[in-house]
């Protein structure tokens, strides 16, 4: 395992394609499997380049709307499939997996990202996780899900504004990054 997360480190992108190719499947695992997790690959490193774009920009302390405020004042469309007075949940136009869905603060309250949480924010952070639940139940997730927080640049967020990814439908591959 260890070789592997080398080879992986010193890997480019797209060579990470062959190396996905490369590694046996499980008996179970479907073409479409395969492909997605080809997919995530891609997709993971334009999100990353995302991310770095973001930090470069100062959006981490910009008090300018983002893309999720836009959503939420429906500036802009999204699938919303849960809305209450403090949070909203709607549809990835990206999803990494067969259900992808966001939840997302309706305020911001100075918390852009999970490394600036204060004592002040437990109830909202709770919310957000109970919503998580409650969604993925919503969405028959009985067999699991992910929830992801991605924070700062190293860990890939490309908008700052505190938002949960639920991702499910399809086993997880450990590790996640």
């Amino acid at each position: 395992m260890s070789q592997l997360r080398t080879l992986v480190a010193r890997s480019s992108v797209s060579g990470l394609n062959s190396l996905f190719k490369s590694i046996p499947q499980k008996p179970h695992t479907s073409a479409t499997q395969t492909n997605h997790h080809r997919f995530t690959v891609r997709a993971m490193s334009s999100e990353v380049d995302a991310a770095a774009k973001a930090a470069a920009s100062g959006a981490a302390t910009s008090h300018a709307p983002t893309i999720f405020d836009k959503i939420i004042s429906k500036e802009i469309p999204a699938t919303i499939i849960y809305e209450d007075d403090d949070c909203l949940a709607f549809r990835d136009i990206n999803p990494q997996g067969p259900i992808h869905f966001l939840v997302i603060p309706k305020k911001h309250d100075g918390l852009t990202q999970l490394s600036k949480a204060g004592p002040e924010h437990k109830p909202l952070l709770g919310h957000l996780l109970y919503t998580a639940h409650a969604v993925a139940k919503q969405e028959n997730l009985s067999n699991g899900y992910r929830v992801v927080i991605n924070d700062g640049p190293d860990g890939a967020q490309s908008v700052y504004h505190l938002h949960l990814h639920v991702i499910g439908g399809r086993q997880m591959a450990w590790p996640p990054g």
